[in-house]
């Protein structure tokens, strides 16, 4: 397996690496080398860890060359490292039956090619995605002008799509070494004997079914940390002091508030949440504010004064958390979420319903799935001048805590939650996806 390193690449990829090796299968993954001690801990007995070199010297910022780490180095540089790392393990007796890579590194088809090895892509965003991105590139439906958010767009399986429920890729203040690599991958799609996707068949079914006649996407989710789809979750953990917190709440009280490993709130924003939470003494929350070096080079916003003496009875700020824990959690009401596919993906096995706050990429798609096709929560939105006001993150936080709407929002969000339990049991569609590739790569080995 090969991954790019960041979190929302190399979690599923993991887990779907442990999935299969779990089945019997014996699983390497491999990134590059700049992330050995950066990004990935190898703690695990089910994988073997492996590096390359993406050929950008170790000083050099990866997130600051982006571009042409994605566009030139890695497409180059890594694919001859790789085919390296490959060929020196199968001197060691390590023999491939498949190569399954994500779907940011296109590449690797052709390194797989070259060594005559059966490829594999895991698609790490929802199906959806893949389905919109697939009928923009091979010019299947018409998309209006990105400029105008009103403009709509109709894909088969999904609902009518705005402009800015789109990925915003195609927006044209993203950066095109973005949609390039989504578009280089559309293009190598007939490379890849497997496409899987870390989604599920009963949350994106009609989509799914749509893409049948094209090239099918086959959903091996959903993708998250085993614990979470248990039936049963213990709450006691002594060592993890949000949990000893969580432990002493009421249940359904705790807003949860979490935007990823890169979203950050801008000042207005902050202000707009924290003086919702500050003024109602019946809000409790928990909420997670990275360092502000984490940011990609955004500012962070800070906490109002007075905030964290008005609020330390009732709320607990963390610059991180063991979220699958968090989310299991009795005491945990909904979910403030940027929409990252993973973290949706937690949401829905949960069963937490969620206040969807997209910033980028797939995470306004994500937020159209949550709010208007499971109908698990609401979409905050930013005014026209860009900013978050208190008034509609007042209504947000309301609907999805308060009355009628916020008990058929955690209705929704149990009957996804039992769905998603189904999938992965024996009998259940991904189970099936999963035993049917084992079968076919333990064809080829023999």
């Amino acid at each position: 397996m090969v991954s790019l390193p960041y979190q929302g690449h190399i979690n599923p990829m993991i887990r779907f690496a442990k999935l299969l090796a779990s089945k019997g299968l014996h699983v390497t993954l491999a990134t590059n080398e700049y992330s050995r001690n950066r990004f990935l801990k190898p703690n695990s007995n089910l994988i073997e860890f492996e590096f390359f070199s993406d050929g950008l010297d170790v000083e050099v910022d990866r997130d600051k060359n982006l571009g042409i780490l994605l566009e030139e180095y890695l497409p180059r540089e890594g694919a001859k490292s790789l085919s390296s790392l490959i060929y020196s393990l199968e001197a060691k007796g390590r023999m491939f039956s498949c190569i399954i890579n994500n779907c940011f590194v296109p590449w690797v088809a052709n390194v797989a090619s070259a060594h005559n090895i059966p490829c594999a892509m895991l698609w790490v965003q929802s199906c959806a995605t893949y389905g919109i991105y697939y009928h923009y590139f091979k010019r299947l439906s018409m998309f209006p002008s990105f400029d105008d958010p009103n403009g709509i767009v109709e894909i088969p399986g999904l609902p009518l799509l705005k402009v800015d429920d789109l990925p915003t890729f195609f927006l044209p203040s993203t950066p095109t070494h973005f949609l390039n690599v989504v578009s280089a991958t559309i293009n190598t799609l007939d490379q890849f004997q497997w496409v899987f996707g870390s989604s599920f068949q009963d949350i994106e079914d009609s989509l799914i079914k749509s893409m049948a006649q094209f090239k099918p996407i086959l959903p091996v989710g959903p993708l998250v940390s085993p614990k979470m789809l248990q039936e049963v979750y213990d709450p006691e953990d002594l060592e993890d002091p949000c949990i000893n917190w969580l432990n002493k709440q009421p249940d359904s009280s705790i807003i949860y508030i979490a935007l990823g490993s890169i979203s950050v709130m801008s000042q207005r924003e902050t202000k707009a949440l924290a003086s919702i939470l500050d003024k109602d003494p019946r809000k409790r929350f928990l909420w997670v504010r990275k360092k502000p070096e984490e940011g990609w080079g955004r500012k962070m916003g800070e906490l109002p004064e007075g905030f964290l003496d008005n609020t330390k009875d009732r709320g607990l700020i963390v610059p991180w958390c063991e979220q699958d824990k968090v989310l299991m959690h009795p005491a945990i009401s909904c979910f403030l979420t940027h929409c990252g596919w993973n973290s949706t993906l937690e949401a829905i096995v949960a069963g937490v319903p969620i206040i969807a706050y997209p910033d980028w990429t797939d995470q306004t798609t994500n937020a159209k799935l949550l709010v208007d096709v499971l109908k698990m929560g609401v979409r905050m939105r930013k005014s026209k001048d860009g900013e978050l006001h208190v008034e509609e993150a007042q209504r947000c936080i309301s609907d999805v805590t308060e009355g009628s709407k916020a008990l058929a929002f955690k209705n929704q969000a149990i009957k996804w939650k039992e769905a998603a339990k189904k999938t992965i049991s024996l009998g259940g569609s991904s189970n099936r996806v999963i035993q049917n590739f084992i079968s076919e790569i333990s064809g080829n080995i023999a």
